[in-house]
C-alpha cells in the first residue's frame, strides 16, 4: 500500500477491503448461491435444498476456522468452503451445494463480482476528478503560461487549456471503462474441462440464470482457457494508470522551484526530510507516479496470462487473478491520491508570467513570422525572424533589437505592430474555449457517472 503523506489524510477509497479473506469468501458463496437459485428454477436440484444453501451462504453463518483449518489441510482454495456451507445447511441441502461446478467456474466469477464493486469505485473516483478538474480549468482558462514543447518555450498557452488536455483523456477511459463491463463482468459456469458435461442441455439455461442473479452476463462459451476479458480489464486499467502518471509528472515538473507554477497541498506541519528542514516534497504526484507505473507492470503478466495451456492450467489463473487484484488496489490509491492532489492544487499565476517572458519575447516568433508573412510571403518571414531569433540568443541581445535590425522586418512592420506581435495575451489562440468546453465535458462525465445505476445483484 502507498505511503500516506504526512499531515494529510488520505482515505481508503475501500477498493483494498474487497479483496480481504472475507470479502474474496463471501464473494464465492454469493456465486454458490447463485447457482443454487439457478439450477432450482430450472428443476436441476431440489427448491428447498436452494432455499436452504441461500439462507446458509453467509460468511458470518459458518465456521471460519474451520474453513481455515481445511484450506491449511487440503491446499484447495475452495473444497474447504464448500465443506462448510455443506455442513451448515440443515437437512440433505448441503449435498446440492457446487452441483456440476468446477473450482474456477465459482472463484472466477466471485472475483469479477468483486472487481465490479472495485469498478465502480473507480468511476465515482474519476467523477469526482473530473468535477474538481472542470472548476480548474474555468478558474485558469485565462491564466497564461508557456506553452512548451522539447522542454522549451513553444508559443504561449494557459493553464485552463492544459487543464482541458487532462480532462479529455480522462473523459475517454470513462467511456472505455463503461464499454468494456459487458465483456468483462461475466459469469462462467462450464464445468471441469468448459464443456458443460456436467449439466448437459440445461448447461447453458443455468449459467444464464446464476448470472442474472449475480447481475452479470453469461460467458458465450464458458471455457476455462479464455482470459482476454480479466486482460482487457486490467490494460485498461494500465492506459488509465499512465494518463495519471502523465498529470502526476506535469506537477511534479512544474512545482520545482526553477518552474514555481503550482504546488500541491502541503498541510501546515508536512515534512520533506529528516535532514533538510526547508523541503516542500511533491509527495502525492510521486505517490501517484510510483503507483501508476505498477500498474502499467501487470500488464503484461495479464497478457502472459491468457496463455492457458489445454482446457485449463492453474498457473495462468494465479497469474490473472494476481495481476488483477494489484491492478484494482493500486488504482483506487491512485485516484484517491489524484483526487486529493487536485482538489488542493494550488496555481501561481505571476510565476507563469514571468517564466513566460523569460525569453524576451522570443516564444511570439510564430505570431511575428505569419503577420510578417503576409507581407513578404511566409519563408522569407520565417527566414528573417530566425535569423533575429537565433541571433537573439547567440548574442544575448533583445530580440526586440534584432528584430529591428533586419529590413525586412522594419519595412513589412510599424513598430505598434511589433509591440502588439510580441504581447503573448493576444496569441492564446483557442486556449480559453477549449478550456471551457473542457470544464463542461467533464462536470457532463461526473454527472453522467452520478445518474448510474447501482449493479444488479450487487
Amino acid at each position: 500500500m502507498l505511503e500516506e503523506p504526512t499531515s494529510l489524510r488520505i482515505d481508503d477509497p475501500g477498493v483494498r477491503a474487497l479483496f480481504t479473506e472475507p470479502a474474496r469468501f463471501q464473494s464465492w458463496l454469493d456465486v454458490e448461491a447463485a447457482l443454487a437459485r439457478a439450477q432450482a428454477e430450472l428443476g436441476i436440484i431440489p427448491e428447498g435444498a436452494a432455499r436452504e444453501i441461500v439462507r446458509k451462504a453467509h460468511l458470518p453463518l459458518l465456521d471460519l476456522a474451520a474453513v481455515r483449518e481445511g484450506l491449511a489441510r487440503t491446499g484447495h482454495p475452495l473444497v474447504p468452503l464448500v465443506w462448510e456451507l455443506d455442513r451448515a445447511c440443515e437437512g440433505d441441502a448441503g449435498g446440492y451445494v457446487h452441483w456440476g461446478a468446477t473450482t474456477q467456474n465459482v472463484t472466477q466469477t466471485g472475483q469479477l463480482l468483486q472487481v465490479r464493486r472495485a469498478h465502480e469505485i473507480f468511476l465515482r473516483q474519476l467523477a469526482t476528478i473530473l468535477t474538481t478538474l472542470a472548476h480548474l480549468a474555468e478558474r485558469t482558462r485565462d491564466v497564461l503560461l508557456p506553452g512548451r514543447t522539447h522542454g522549451q518555450h513553444a508559443v504561449p498557452a494557459t493553464f485552463g487549456f492544459k487543464v482541458a488536455v487532462w480532462i479529455d483523456e480522462l473523459g475517454r477511459h470513462v467511456e472505455r471503462l463503461q464499454a468494456c463491463e459487458g465483456r468483462v463482468f461475466v459469469a462462467m459456469l462450464g464445468g471441469g474441462a468448459g464443456t458443460l458435461a456436467s449439466l448437459g442441455e440445461l448447461g447453458l439455461a443455468t449459467q444464464e440464470r446464476m448470472a442474472a442473479h449475480l447481475g452479470m452476463a453469461p460467458m458465450p462459451l464458458p471455457a476455462r482457457t479464455i482470459g482476454d476479458h480479466q486482460a482487457e480489464y486490467v490494460t485498461l486499467l494500465g492506459m488509465l494508470a499512465a494518463t495519471c502518471s502523465k498529470i502526476g509528472r506535469e506537477i511534479y515538473t512544474l512545482m520545482k522551484q526553477e518552474f514555481g507554477e503550482v504546488e500541491e497541498p502541503v498541510p501546515p506541519g508536512t515534512v520533506g526530510s529528516s535532514t533538510m528542514p526547508q523541503k516542500r516534497n511533491p509527495k502525492l504526484s510521486q505517490d501517484i507516479i510510483a503507483a501508476a507505473a505498477q500498474i502499467r507492470a501487470l500488464v503484461p503478466l495479464a497478457l502472459e496470462a491468457m496463455q492457458t495451456e489445454h482446457e485449463a492450467d492453474r498457473t495462468t489463473s494465479i497469474m490473472m487473478s494476481r495481476a488483477v487484484v494489484q491492478a484494482c488496489e493500486l488504482t483506487g490509491d491512485m485516484l484517491e491520491r489524484l483526487a486529493v492532489l487536485m482538489d488542493g492544487l494550488q496555481v501561481f499565476p505571476d510565476r507563469m508570467r514571468e517564466n513566460l517572458d523569460l525569453s524576451g519575447g522570443l516564444i511570439m516568433s510564430e505570431a511575428l513570422m505569419l503577420e510578417l508573412g503576409r507581407q513578404i510571403g511566409r519563408q522569407r518571414a520565417h527566414d528573417a525572424v530566425y535569423e533575429a531569433a537565433q541571433a537573439s540568443v547567440t548574442q544575448a541581445r533583445p530580440f526586440r533589437e534584432m528584430l529591428a535590425l533586419d529590413p525586412h522586418v522594419s519595412a513589412g512592420l510599424t513598430p505598434s505592430q511589433m509591440e502588439a506581435l510580441l504581447d503573448p495575451a493576444r496569441y492564446t489562440g483557442l486556449c480559453r474555449e477549449l478550456a471551457e468546453r473542457g470544464a463542461a465535458r467533464g462536470r457532463e462525465i461526473a454527472a453522467a457517472i452520478a445518474r448510474r445505476p447501482g449493479p444488479a445483484g450487487a
